[in-house]
């Protein structure tokens, strides 16, 4: 029987150490630590890779210190448009929604399109119509709501009316709030969890509030397969960082591409997407990545990434600096 094991990521970006308060920075290892001991339980009872990465990226969603489900960035419109997506590595199957408005748990939706469609991605109303007729919790706009988020999203309109890579704006960065232990004007926010169960089985899912300020309509890497979700009978990954470069060197794929068809180990394949593939052309941020002996890495470009990682039977594994 294979150790099963989780790894998760909550963002990537620029930490502001000289800013630090001890009792926020608790709250985001804390908050960590939970939805991890969450999953680690279902691989613990048998449960399967692709429940325990739905579970996890479900409570990711549901707490606002991160940038997905309650919590989410804003559009240029002040409006709030979300992504999911999840993969099952032992059959290839998955399920992927784009531009959801009304889901509580875009995640939820997606797995419901691996489980129940015949399709992968749905976006939009079709999306949101599709979830309903699941079963699936509709939520009004202001349940995505923070106060933080508004005041970011307030910044991103006051800095030449750019959109943020979720809180990526180097000119902002006087602005630092020194409540996050990651600079929110300089962050990717994505979540996302890997996991290998104890069959050997793989799985991954990704959900994120999108980019701040963006156009109304923009799509990053979140629910496109094999850019920042990715799973096979080889490996799992999902990513964090600017979408437009994940989806460019299809960077969740590559790393399985790199060790199926060059041998590569799985530090070394996820290590030159993220630090070569992707700072060739600008690419900032990171994945995280298991693979179906249980080698877990968490490679990222930036100072620092909200992330860890659980083995069934050891102790929980939490870091957000380089």
């Amino acid at each position: 029987m294979q150790q099963a094991v989780i790894a998760i990521h909550g963002g990537a970006g620029t930490i502001t150490r000289e800013a630090m308060d001890p009792a926020r920075e608790r709250e985001y290892t804390e908050a960590l630590e939970h939805v991890l001991r969450a999953g680690q339980r279902i691989l613990a009872n048998g449960g399967s890779a692709l429940d325990a990465v739905t579970e996890a990226v479900r409570l990711l969603e549901e707490c606002p210190l991160f940038n997905a489900g309650k919590g989410a960035v804003l559009t240029h419109a002040g409006t709030y448009e979300l992504d999911a997506a999840v993969m099952d590595g032992a059959t290839r199957d998955a399920g992927a929604v784009a531009c959801v408005t009304r889901l509580r748990n875009p995640v939820l939706a997606a797995r419901a399109v691996l489980d129940h469609s015949e399709h992968v991605l749905f976006a939009g109303t079709g999306a949101e119509e599709f979830a309903a007729a699941q079963g699936l919790e509709l939520v009004e706009q202001d349940y995505y709501f923070t106060q933080a988020r508004h005041e970011q999203w307030q910044r991103a309109r006051g800095a030449a009316g750019m959109a943020l890579l979720d809180h990526d704006a180097a000119a902002l960065a006087a602005r630092n709030n020194p409540a996050d232990p990651i600079d929110p004007d300089s962050k990717f926010g994505t979540v996302g969890a890997v996991a290998c169960d104890s069959r050997g089985n793989l799985a991954a899912a990704t959900s994120t509030g999108g980019v701040t300020n963006k156009r109304v309509g923009r799509v990053g890497d979140t629910p496109v397969i094999g850019a920042g979700c990715y799973a096979d009978d080889v490996v799992a990954v999902s990513a964090t960082g600017t979408g437009e470069m994940f989806i460019r060197t299809v960077a969740a794929h590559d790393v399985s591409a790199q060790m199926r068809y060059a041998g590569l180990p799985l530090e070394e394949s996820a290590r030159r997407v993220v630090m070569e593939k992707l700072v060739a052309i600008e690419g900032r941020g990171g994945l995280i990545a298991v693979d179906r002996d249980g080698n877990v890495t968490l490679p990222f470009n930036t100072e620092g990434m909200y992330r860890g990682f659980a083995r069934v039977g050891e102790a929980v594994s939490v870091s957000i600096y380089g």
